[in-house]
């Protein structure tokens, strides 16, 4: 079996602890191997290299990029350094994982589209959220035309907590928006079938985080002949409810990646009846039986970050040495893009003085 060789960019929370640990099973050390690593703070990387036998550590990541043994790099950097360190690894010859968010912009994300296809490299954006079975389960429920048409898909991402990490500020292009809400953004538009939206309205406010970007923020999809979406990130949510809700005609669905239910009636097992245009006898209201059927789903595995890391490494090793068509296509995601990047533009925020990017 032929193993990739990876170097990764970065050994933070998502570098170390959901890449890095994702590649530390057994099975992924058959596919692949990592080679080298680098942070900004060298200690990070020793941990990350004790459990790898053969890997270098590097204080800059463009001493990485001239071990041309490397076949795959993951770029774990601060989002405003997502586009152009994609970029220039593509362009010294390597195919990349960019973490996301994979742009603040459509023009950002047009330029990686165009960088992939001028240097013929593979590029993926680490959107594994998609491939968890909770969020697979809803879209076989969808898809199974058990619930009829969709009417209005409710996606959640709410809790109460306070931030002042970097992803809290504008000049990392951080927020919720980008760093939480693009999973759910993501599954909604897979149940979109990635179609841009026609019209996007959205609430977005800084509350609770000490820095300056978003940590509230409220949106609606709309389309015709689409379901509506109503998206909601929430860091202000002390009562949060269940983060999956879908309403359809002929049923419902309600829960969380944990646990799911549905419930849906047959129309040819259902009352017959017919419009009444007088008024209904003894002042009643409309009232009827429907012969239910429910169903439901609950998670019997352990799944964490790395764990999600590893489903989406296996079908990209599928991808890489095999041909096989990746889930998750940069077209699909420069939607995605597009809804952020308006979802600003609507509202925006003041900016802390004196703070920038180094």
């Amino acid at each position: 079996m032929k193993k990739i060789r990876v170097g990764i960019i970065g050994q933070g929370r998502s570098g170390r602890n959901i890449h890095g640990l994702g590649f530390n099973d057994p099975a992924m050390r058959e596919m692949y191997q990592i080679v080298g690593v680098t942070d900004q703070i060298p200690e990070r990387c020793q941990e990350t290299c004790s459990e790898h036998p053969g890997c270098k550590a590097y204080t800059d990541y463009h001493e990485m990029l001239k071990d041309r043994s490397i076949d795959l790099i993951v770029n774990s950097t601060f989002n405003e350094q997502h586009v152009p360190v994609s970029i220039e690894c593509m362009k010294a010859g390597f195919d990349v994982v960019c973490e996301k968010p994979a742009a603040y912009t459509v023009a950002a994300m047009d330029k990686l589209i165009a960088c992939r296809k001028k240097t013929g490299r593979f590029v993926s954006i680490f959107q594994e959220a998609r491939l968890h079975p909770g969020v697979q389960k809803i879209f076989e429920v969808v898809r199974s035309g058990k619930l009829g048409r969709i009417l209005q898909i409710n996606l959640k991402n709410n809790g109460f907590g306070r931030r002042w990490d970097w992803q809290t500020l504008q000049c990392h292009e951080g927020g919720s928006l980008s760093n939480n809400g693009s999973h759910q953004l993501d599954q909604a538009l897979a149940l979109l079938d990635f179609a841009m939206p026609e019209r996007i309205v959205s609430v977005m406010d800084n509350i609770n985080s000490f820095g300056d970007a978003d940590d509230y923020v409220k949106i609606l999809l709309l389309s015709k002949n689409k379901p509506v979406v109503d998206l909601e990130v929430s860091s202000c949510a002390g009562y949060p409810v269940d983060p999956f809700q879908i309403y359809a005609e002929f049923g419902s669905l309600t829960g969380s990646t944990q646990e799911l239910k549905w419930k849906y009636f047959k129309t040819n097992e259902a009352p017959l009846q017919k419009l009444i245009l007088t008024p209904l006898p003894g002042r009643h209201y409309c009232s009827e039986k429907l012969p239910w059927y429910e169903e439901s789903w609950t998670n019997t595995i352990a799944i964490d970050a790395p764990w999600l890391a590893r489903r989406y490494y296996e079908q990209l090793y599928q991808t890489l040495t095999k041909g096989v068509p990746f889930f998750c296509t940069l077209e699909q995601v420069r939607v995605q893009i597009a809804v952020i990047e308006e979802c600003h533009k609507q509202n925006p925020l003041p900016k802390l003085k004196g703070i920038k990017a180094k």
